[in-house]
This record gives C-alpha cells, sequence and structure tokens, in this order.
C-alpha cells in the first residue's frame, strides 16, 4: 500500500497545485478535493490541517467532546485538509497527529505495527482530555486511522474515553487491497521479507491475520459508544469495501452510492467529500443533523464544477 500511495502522490504532483483555492484570512477555507491536501503537503509539509490543534480550545457546550482525526496510509496535513477546517468553521476543537511513523518520517504515517500505532493514538487521546478538560473525545478515522482505535479499545482500555466513534473507509474486518495482499505469502517467504511484513502495520490486516482477530472491530464490546461508518463501493484499497462496515444496534453504516448515485469517490477523495463530511457532522451531532445534498463527486478532484 505504501509504494502504491507514494507512486500516486508523484503522479499528482503537477494537478494538485491546480486544485486547492487560497484560504480565506478570517477562518480556514475546505477544498473538498484529496489534491487540496496534497497541495498543502506539497507547500508546507507537515503543516497542521486548518483550524486544527488549538491547546487552548475549550469544547462549547454545542459540541461538548473535543474531535480526534486519524489519518490512514498518509499525513494529517494531506488527510484532513477539508474535514478538519468543516469542524473548525462549526466550532468544533479538532486535534489530529501523525501516528505510526517509520523510515520516511512525518511524510507517511500508520506504518508501524497496529499495537504501536495504538498506543501512540491512545497516548494523544488522553492528551487532548487533559488539555481540554474532556472526559470523552469523539475519533474520526480514516482507513488505518478508522481500524487502528479498535485496539485500543480491545487492549488499552480507551472504551471510557470516546463517544462517537466514525471510521472512514476503515479495514476494519483486514483487506485484500484489491488483490494485492495475495502477494504477502511471497514476501514472507523471505527472511528480510517476514521481517518487513511484521513491522508494517498495512501489511499486519490482510483477512483472518492474527492482528485482523486481535483487532476485534466488533461494536458489542462498546455499547455507549455510537459507530458510524462510511464507504464508498469505488474503494480501491479498503477491499471489499465491505470491510469497512460494522453490524449492532449501535451502528450506522453509510454506504455513498445509496445516498448519493454520482458520488464516485474512492479510497483517497473519501474524506473530502462533501457526501462524507455532511455524514460526519451528522454523526457527531445528530440533533441537528440535516439532510445530505448530493452532487457529481469525481474520484481524487472533488465535486464537479467547485
Amino acid at each position: 500500500m505504501r509504494s502504491a500511495t507514494c507512486c500516486l502522490t508523484t503522479a499528482l504532483v503537477f494537478a494538485a497545485a491546480l486544485a486547492v483555492r487560497p484560504a480565506a484570512a478570517h477562518e480556514p477555507d475546505p477544498s473538498y478535493s484529496y489534491f487540496g491536501g496534497l497541495a498543502a503537503e506539497l507547500t508546507a509539509p507537515g503543516q497542521v490541517p486548518p483550524g486544527a490543534n488549538d491547546w487552548s480550545c475549550k469544547p462549547a457546550a454545542a459540541h461538548s467532546n473535543p474531535v480526534v482525526l486519524l489519518h490512514g496510509l498518509s499525513n494529517d496535513t494531506v488527510t484532513w485538509n477539508t474535514l478538519s477546517a468543516v469542524l473548525t468553521n462549526a466550532g468544533y476543537c479538532v486535534f489530529t497527529t501523525t501516528y505510526g511513523t517509520g523510515a520516511l518520517g512525518p511524510v507517511m504515517g500508520a506504518i508501524t505495527p497496529v499495537e504501536t500505532s495504538a498506543q501512540q493514538i491512545s497516548d494523544f487521546i488522553d492528551r487532548v482530555r487533559a488539555e481540554t478538560g474532556s472526559d470523552k473525545v469523539d475519533l474520526v478515522g480514516h482507513s488505518m486511522g478508522g481500524a487502528v482505535p479498535f485496539y485500543a479499545l480491545n487492549h488499552l482500555g480507551a472504551i471510557p474515553k470516546i463517544d462517537h466513534y466514525v471510521a472512514l473507509a476503515a479495514p476494519l474486518h483486514g483487506s485484500t487491497v484489491s488483490g494485492l495482499a495475495n502477494l504477502q505469502p511471497l514476501l514472507e517467504s523471505t527472511a528480510p521479507g517476514a521481517e518487513l511484513a511484521a513491522q508494517c502495520g498495512p501489511c499486519q490486516l490482510s483477512p483472518g491475520s492474527k492482528v485482523a482477530i486481535d483487532l476485534n472491530a466488533d461494536p458489542a464490546l462498546a455499547p455507549d459508544i455510537r459507530f458510524t461508518t462510511v464507504v464508498s463501493r469505488y474503494d480501491e484499497i479498503a477491499t471489499p469495501w465491505t470491510t469497512g462496515l460494522l453490524d449492532g444496534p449501535n451502528v450506522d453504516d453509510v454506504v455513498l452510492q445509496d445516498l448519493c448515485p454520482t458520488d464516485y469517490t474512492e479510497h483517497y477523495e473519501l474524506p473530502a467529500d462533501p457526501v462524507t463530511v455532511r455524514v460526519v457532522l451528522n454523526a457527531l451531532d445528530p440533533a441537528h443533523a440535516t439532510p445530505v445534498s448530493c452532487t457529481v463527486v469525481l474520484p481524487f478532484t472533488g465535486p464537479l464544477g467547485r
């Protein structure tokens, strides 16, 4: 998955600069495009997503839980360029971190073993709670960031610290990565390959693997947490796309194309997709939910004509 992401990033470098609009001076300006986050990373690598990590922010009564955004095999700059701005503008205290980094540094997170990433996420949640004085946080995670926290729920005592848990295109039951996972036995057939696979978090989540089983993505273990999943039938990374769904009375499963047939969002665009953004806002504040407004959304680039 890492090599595929790096190739994709290289291919989109020049197009990215054309996709982002200048930010308004008075508030963060969401791009609603994967390219917008990519352009932000290329312009100023490692910059905090718009509006995030104001450690003086104290949650207001209307939004009493701070929101923790967790990226997938990427970083927080690229992944949350849109949603961080939207949530900040809506009055939330928003916090992000690039966890699970390795040899590539903050350019690419979520690559360390699931157990390591989960501990870093758990520690960050504790820091957010301490700094804001909040008992609980709301989690919004994309891809690995939507799956790894289940390890924290099962093994690190995170259940009482989370109110809403929103998972976007998460490999909750493992991922075949459009068939690439079938190559893993070949990788593990050599000693260097086996060592690499053991240290690669995404490699650990092949369907049926020990780590995928230990992850135990079962909402029944935390009946007081409200889970929302969002998946796209056009996902090319978290595959089959049904891996991102949960089952239980405390779960809301959303398939984008069931809401909006003209939404062609795939894995990378999904956190910036305006339909997904509205679903997230509704999940975090169901008392003030508003209907989704459908439009044509293209892979990577976002809403048509924007």
